[in-house]
């Protein structure tokens, strides 16, 4: 029961009300956690029927293998999910594998687990060894593959009858499976750094002659992003404590099987780097899935939140400073990059004297940020009241009196108006000298995500783009705290599995891993 015991009524029908309530509590979220498993298993049925059927004709092989795995992937963090809760089973159920022997060329690194006494618990006396168990699982390091062998000497008694010790197996993320939790880091590296999918993955293997099937690469990954998702939670609760953030949506194309197309889903980038002003917390981003782009995927993101947001012009993110919202509205501050944009549209086709000159003076203001980047948000703001708000001024001045003397319907017309529009949250820059000029630097997070759309042109259902974000979140934060994301995913990865606690999950965020493991910073 989750009740502290000190809390629990005295009364026995008070009592017997509150296990009877846990008890239907429990048994919703098993109900809740079997249905989406079936759920998951009649699509990825769906899918592979697909395959073979007149729908397949609407998918490239390549793409209809994209969209298996991520349900595969699914079904295994479900199942992975499934099995935490399961307290019917005394053992893990072992994961469905297609084992093969491992290539004998791979070189084998023993590692010999004693117990830690090979005294008789009977009658103290020495124990002689009868045999041991013996397991392999693949193993990687850099460009290169080999075998983990772990060896269990088994030690009994010679004067007393059934008296055998032996050291315990070591848990591991894959119950009965091959790879060690640096092989899953290396995949789920090459699949959302690298972008690799799964089946080039798997094509990489096959030509070292190890026979790993792609589902068992899917399971892998599947079972790596749901160990990996609480690091990930934790991280959101973090930079939603922070004073300000960065945020954007960019498109996360999902499969559609029984339509036989795809649909428009968003990942929600939420990012803090407070470098360029000398902040001390460190840079971190974190990718939300939600199937739209509405007010209400940004309310529900960035629940808790009060602060300054840094945005584009997006309406959807209105709802975030509406003063009735729960927590206090929410600061936001406008990109000036974008503001930009709409006059160099119109410039580059040339004889377009108002959005040159627009142009011009805007590359005043990011002249002055130039050289004002790193220094401290007091120095930064006096630098902005003293030269760069004064440019400011100036320049919606004169775009007042052009708009004045522009046709309405023109686009200059309609790029000025944007800046009226947005002005207020424009010009926030000026009086807060933590703000930047624009959200340059949410957007070059959400490129890794483009990059990784683009090679695999679409996930193969939600939960695969939740899982996408779970782990490019970890990735993305890995590179912005120059870490090397496989020993920082093998790390965490291993402790997880060990049974790592959760109260103690802030250890495990990159930016503090990286204090403790120093050694293994990009580049070194």
């Amino acid at each position: 029961m989750s009740a502290a015991l000190e809390d629990l009524p005295n009364d026995v029908a008070a009592l017997r009300a509150l296990l009877l309530a846990e008890r239907a509590h429990h048994a919703s979220e098993l109900a809740e956690r079997d249905s989406r498993l079936e759920r998951l298993m009649a699509m990825l049925q769906t899918l592979r029927r697909a395959q073979f059927g007149r729908r397949s004709e609407k998918f490239d092989p390549a793409q209809l293998a994209l969209a298996l795995e991520d349900l595969e992937i699914a079904v295994a963090a479900a199942q992975a999910d499934e099995e935490k809760h399961d307290k019917v089973r005394s053992t893990p159920r072992r994961a469905e594998t297609k084992r093969v022997p491992l290539p004998a060329h791979l070189p084998r690194i023993e590692q010999v687990l004693e117990p830690d006494s090979t005294a008789c618990p009977c009658c103290n006396g020495a124990m002689h060894r009868i045999g041991e168990d013996r397991s392999e699982r693949l193993d990687v390091i850099p460009a290169q593959y080999r075998v983990l062998v772990t060896r269990r000497p088994k030690y009994a008694c010679r004067a007393c009858e059934g008296a055998v010790v032996q050291a315990l197996a070591p848990a591991r993320l894959i119950e009965g499976g091959l790879p060690t939790e640096a092989t899953v880091a290396h995949v789920l590296v090459n699949k959302y750094a690298n972008h690799l999918p799964l089946y080039r993955q798997w094509q990489i293997l096959a030509r070292q002659g190890i026979d790993v099937d792609r589902s068992n690469l899917a399971l892998w990954t599947g079972r790596g992003a749901f160990l990996l998702a609480p690091v990930v939670h934790r991280m959101l609760e973090r930079l939603k404590s922070s004073a300000k953030l960065f945020c954007d949506e960019t498109r996360a194309p999902v499969l559609d099987p029984g339509r036989g197309r795809t649909k428009t889903g968003y990942l929600w980038a939420i990012a803090r780097d407070d470098r360029p002003w000398g902040g001390a917390d460190p840079p971190a981003v974190v990718y939300l899935y939600a199937p739209g782009r509405g007010g209400e995927h940004a309310l529900r993101h960035l629940a808790g939140f009060a602060g300054v947001l840094q945005v584009d012009g997006y309406t959807g993110y209105n709802a975030l400073a509406n003063p009735a919202r729960a927590g206090g509205a929410v600061i936001l501050a406008y990109c000036w990059s974008h503001f930009r944009r709409q006059f160099y549209d119109i410039a580059k086709g040339g004889n377009a004297p108002i959005a040159s000159q627009t142009l011009a003076r805007i590359a005043q203001l990011y002249a002055i940020e130039d050289s004002i980047r790193g220094q401290p948000a007091p120095q930064r703001q006096a630098v902005r009241q003293q030269r760069t708000r004064p440019l400011v001024d100036e320049l919606f001045a004169w775009l007042e009196v052009q708009l004045r003397l522009v046709p309405k319907g023109a686009k200059i017309a309609d790029a000025i108006r944007y800046g009226f529009n947005h002005q207020d949250g424009l010009r926030r820059f000026l009086d807060d000298g933590r703000i930047e000029i624009d959200t340059n630097t949410v957007e070059r997070t959400i490129r890794p995500i483009a990059l990784n759309r683009k090679n695999s042109l679409f996930a193969g259902h939600d939960e695969g783009a939740v899982h996408w974000g779970v782990v490019a979140s970890l990735v993305e934060s890995c590179k912005l705290n120059d870490i090397e994301p496989q020993a920082y995913l093998t790390d965490i990865l291993t402790k997880l599995v060990d049974g790592w606690p959760m109260r103690r999950l802030d250890e495990l965020l990159p930016w503090v891993w990286a204090q403790q493991h120093g050694a293994d910073k990009l580049g070194r």
